[in-house]
């Protein structure tokens, strides 16, 4: 399964933070004002880096930010170290799965930010995840996670996703390397709901050597019954549903499925 959970390959981790700077971090606010609301501990699945990690502790927030990647969690731990004490204090970093793992107390809060749930291909998998996350909770405790809403135009083989698309224009690194990423969608089973895709790094290095670097995985698509069903039959009642960070109404062209689901 390497890359399947996005973070596998040390050079994912290596330019995650170039690639993904770019975006508009709304869902940054978002996760951290549930931290906030919630006035526990968090812990967040698939942490990587600690986009929304850091944030949430600089905010005043204890969590616990546990990912698959060695990668990605020496880069969190890289980025904490710049970080004032108090906010080193209140992070803790564990590696493990998602699917079967025990940080050994119980949270306020458990959030999967980014659609790292996405990379759960089957059911088992899925409610293997699920049934940890309601172990850790405290009771009444509240799971926050995203999916992406599935737009049917891209469920469906089409050569204008499966062409390599500009998404990272050539952007200067700080040691003197330049990066520019491409994706494409390489694969449609709309009978197991899922895509394959490749994120594809283009690297020039000071010497004017180059390289090709390609992050291939699979992705399933969910959809809004079926995912609350999943979430009742694992113990949770769904509590909210968004359909973009801003918390608007989940709709017909709602770009996410925000799920806020309680233990019950």
């Amino acid at each position: 399964m390497t890359g399947q959970y996005g973070g596998y390959y040390e050079f994912v981790a290596e330019y995650y933070d170039v690639t993904y700077n770019r975006r508009n971090d709304k869902d940054v606010a978002f996760f951290v004002d549930y931290s906030k609301k919630t006035g526990g501990r968090t812990l967040e699945l698939g942490c990587g880096t600690g986009r929304i990690l850091i944030p949430t502790a600089a905010a005043g927030y204890e969590i616990t930010g546990l990912d698959f990647s060695p990668y990605m969690l020496q880069k969190c731990r890289e980025k904490l170290a710049a970080q004032p004490e108090d906010v080193q204090r209140r992070v803790k970093l564990v590696r493990g799965d998602m699917t079967d793992f025990n940080a050994r107390e119980q949270y306020a809060l458990v959030t999967i930010p980014f659609r790292p749930f996405q990379h759960l291909m089957t059911v088992r998998e899925q409610k293997a995840c699920l049934a940890c996350i309601h172990r850790h909770l405290k009771p009444h405790g509240r799971l926050v996670f995203d999916v992406f809403h599935p737009n049917p135009a891209r469920l469906v083989p089409n050569p204008e996703y499966t062409v390599e698309k500009e998404d990272l224009p050539e952007t200067p690194l700080p040691d003197g390397r330049k990066v520019r990423r491409t994706s494409r969608a390489t694969g449609f089973h709309r009978e197991q709901q899922y895509n394959d895709y490749e994120l594809i790094m283009y690297i020039t290095h000071p010497d004017g050597s180059t390289e090709r670097l390609v992050d291939a995985f699979s992705m399933r698509y969910f959809f809004r019954y079926e995912l609350e069903h999943l979430l009742e039959l694992s113990g949770f009642k769904v509590f909210e549903l968004f359909g973009d960070f801003d918390k608007s109404a989940f709709g017909s062209d709602s770009p996410e499925m925000i799920f806020v689901a309680e233990k019950k």
